[in-house]
């Protein structure tokens, strides 16, 4: 079993930025992918970045690329999502999640296998 438990949400003002960080524990050594997706109101929960946990190679959806960067401590077991330039369009709660497999699509929710509580992040404008 792999623990996942995200912080830094907010309320901030569009322009602003957030650090959000997700520190995982438990099995950790058997994370292939960790993905941040986030819900807004009324909408699915969408995939926002990814990043390989052993190689680093990344994902990012369209509406971020440029101003969200994800990346991960290793040692400490933690993944993270700088966002810049915020949006108030990106105001949602942002999820956590981690594989214990490799993943032939990282933007499908049901390819991940663990899963954070959530963190509100809002955009005033």
């Amino acid at each position: 079993q792999v623990q996942l438990v995200e912080s830094g949400g907010g309320l901030v003002q569009a322009g602003d930025s957030l650090n959000l960080s997700c520190a995982a524990s438990g099995r950790t050594f058997s994370t292939y992918v960790m993905g941040w997706f986030r819900q807004a109101p009324g909408k699915e929960r969408d995939i926002v970045a990814a990043i390989l946990w052993s190689g680093g190679s990344t994902y990012y959806t369209d509406s971020v690329k440029g101003r969200f960067t994800i990346a991960r401590d290793k040692a400490k077991n933690t993944v993270y999502l700088q966002m810049n330039s915020l949006k108030p369009e990106d105001t949602a709660v942002y999820y956590c999640a981690a594989s214990k497999r490799g993943i032939t699509n990282v933007r499908q929710e049901s390819q991940y296998d663990y899963w954070g509580q959530g963190t509100q992040v809002t955009v005033s404008s």
